[in-house]
């Protein structure tokens, strides 16, 4: 039987054959991992906890699972502007099943490969089935993007397409397991928007990643700046083949209150928009216009038919 000792050696130690990544003095293997912060910057770290059942399907595949679970901690990053530099996971496994973690682990290495985010420490343990991920990165000093920031005649904007996520759990809820639908992908495999939020930190005046959906997340936005918002429903971004699954009303619902896509929101001054959509599509993403920053609190443009009150752990979810 696998211990945890054993589980770390085998699934989460990087091998010798791999170059140390830069700024990681020591990762796995002790009782601390150790960066060495560059000389200019700012750390920037953030948690996240993704639950059986909660966060994820348990029946999902385990690759998803772990892709997932990274991927999630590294939007953080995201909507900061920060460069990932390693992170750290705490594994809670109910039991030790080599082929689960051994596809778990490769979805969660292949994202951090790709991301240039090294696994440098962590914790397992036995209980349910939990992956807590603490994602360390960094950003040159005074840059963050922040909540803060946003002022009356912005514009409005988002990276990507909305509410495939949503479309993708609800999807899998009722039985469509097809891994190749990008619907279906946008929810179990999602990607984190980093080189747009590093190429938009010196032009957008504030941001944050969408997790909790699109009315919720904007919402915080415009209680940490002071500000209101108008927004177009008709400018959304959809997801391809969101209107042709779910239908117009439910798709601009999924869209505005589904969470789960992962896409960054910004609010940019009009004289920064052409740089930032330049930018933007250098990185292969596209910025859309959605609406304005306001001086009058609230925010309108929203049929009643539309508002929710997207994701809350401890109010029965989204609607």
């Amino acid at each position: 039987m696998l211990g945890e000792f054993d589980i770390i050696a085998r699934y989460f130690t990087t091998p010798d054959s791999e170059p140390p990544m830069p700024g990681v003095a020591l990762g796995v293997g002790d009782d601390c991992a150790l960066l060495s912060p560059e000389a200019g910057h700012e750390l920037a770290l953030s948690v996240d906890t993704s639950v059986v059942d909660v966060h994820f399907p348990g029946d999902a595949p385990p690759e998803a699972i772990g892709h997932r679970a990274l991927a999630v901690a590294l939007s953080d990053l995201a909507a900061m502007g920060a460069r990932p530099r390693g992170c750290l996971m705490a594994l809670t496994l109910s039991h030790a099943e080599p082929d689960w973690l051994e596809r778990f682990a490769h979805g969660f290495r292949e994202l951090g490969r790709r991301t240039a985010t090294p696994l440098i420490g962590g914790d397992v343990t036995r209980g349910s089935l939990s992956i807590g991920v603490t994602v360390i990165g960094d950003v040159p000093a005074g840059q963050a993007l922040r909540r803060t920031g946003a002022a009356p005649g912005e514009r409005l904007a988002v990276t990507g397409s909305l509410g495939g996520g949503h479309a993708g759990l609800r999807m899998w809820q009722a039985g469509g397991h097809d891994l190749a639908d990008p619907l279906l992908a946008a929810y179990l495999t999602p990607t984190p928007q980093l080189a747009a939020g590093q190429a938009l930190r010196d032009l957008a005046s504030a941001g944050l990643d969408i997790s909790d959906g699109l009315l919720a997340d904007l919402g915080h936005l415009c209680r940490a700046s002071g500000v209101g918002a108008v927004l177009s429903p008709d400018d959304l971004p959809l997801a391809p083949s969101l209107d042709m699954t779910l239908g117009r009303e439910a798709a601009l619902h999924a869209a505005l209150n589904g969470g789960d896509d992962y896409q960054l929101l910004v609010s940019v001054p009009d004289a920064a928009w052409a740089d930032a959509q330049q930018r933007c599509a250098a990185c292969d993403v596209a910025l859309t216009e959605i609406g304005r920053v306001t001086a009058e609190p609230g925010i309108r443009g929203i049929p009643e038919t539309l508002q929710g009150v997207g994701w809350q752990h401890f109010t029965g979810g989204a609607s």
